[in-house]
């Protein structure tokens, strides 16, 4: 789970580059009034990368949080 984690959060990384470039592109050649909507996938796009960072970070400490009580129920 945690290599597709690493390889989705990389996937939203790059097609936010890259639509962020590509509608860019069109804005020049169509002109802004047409293509400047789509920056809002560009938005959600970034948007979902910090979300699959913030939720890496939240499983990681869940993980810890377990292994942490699994440790102390072997204690008693």
């Amino acid at each position: 789970m945690n290599v597709y984690n690493k390889i989705m959060k990389v996937f939203w990384l790059f097609f936010a580059i890259v639509l962020f470039f590509g509608v860019t592109y069109k804005c020049f050649v169509e002109g802004f009034d047409r293509w400047a909507v789509y920056y809002l996938f560009v938005l959600l796009a970034v948007g979902m990368y910090f979300f699959k960072i913030w939720m890496m970070r939240r499983m990681e400490r869940h993980i810890a949080y377990m292994k942490e009580q699994e440790s102390l129920n072997q204690k008693k």
